[in-house]
């Protein structure tokens, strides 16, 4: 409706300049009237605000995993069930905490075949997709998480380790605590992209909290 009507203004305000230049003297047709200038000026200003508006364009970069090399950015990290049935799920959180990166969002749950479907897609061509499926819908809940800071999706990966535990640096998560490829223990968006999709997949918006971090000490905040 908005569109059509400016178009009409477009055309009217056309035919305005066109019947100013055509009534004018002849040395005074090479300037259009004030009036029709400013109706065809508006038109096409408006017209133009119009077309920006139906532009998918982000007025902001920041996407539900935050806004890359951010304090804002976010990755999805997941404990998987082997990790979970060690008892590991405490040391996991505090490697993150220690770094600095701030927890915005946690729960523990048991996926359904078409979630694990879905967020191991990537891999259905793999002969091993069905035996993974399998294993992380098998009973034992996961731990989905989003972590939030400064590079947190690069650095969350080195706290993570190799994805063969035999590769991974003694200090990482799988390389202290992990012993094979298949029971690796844990999961972490390798890139930005991966990190919009695993956390849309996994969390609605409104899970995932926006909070600044008490200063440390905390309990001298007041003091």
């Amino acid at each position: 409706m908005f569109a059509n009507s400016l178009r009409q203004g477009l055309r009217t305000a056309s035919r305005s300049s066109a019947r100013a230049f055509s009534t004018l003297p002849a040395r005074a047709a090479a300037r259009p009237s004030l009036g029709a200038g400013v109706a065809v000026g508006a038109a096409v200003a408006g017209f133009a605000m119009y077309e920006v508006s139906k532009s998918p364009i982000l007025l902001e970069s920041k996407t539900i995993a935050g806004e890359k090399g951010t304090a804002s950015e976010r990755s999805f990290v997941m404990i998987k069930p082997d990790g979970v049935s060690r008892q590991l799920v405490g040391k996991i959180i505090s490697r993150f905490e220690e770094r600095g990166y701030k927890l915005v969002a946690i729960k523990s749950l048991t996926p359904s075949p078409a979630l694990a479907k879905e967020h191991y897609s990537d891999l259905s061509a793999r002969p091993f997709y069905g035996g993974l499926v399998k294993y992380i819908t098998s009973g034992t809940p996961v731990v989905a998480m989003v972590w939030e800071g400064k590079d947190v999706i690069k650095q969350g990966r080195r706290i993570v380790g190799a994805t063969n535990p035999q590769d991974a640096d003694p200090g990482s998560v799988r390389g202290q605590y992990a012993v094979s490829v298949g029971r690796n223990l844990i999961h972490a968006s390798d890139a930005f992209d991966s990190a919009t999709k695993e956390i849309g997949l996994w969390f609605a918006p409104e899970e995932l909290s926006e909070y600044e971090p008490i200063a440390w000490p905390w309990v001298m905040a007041d003091n």
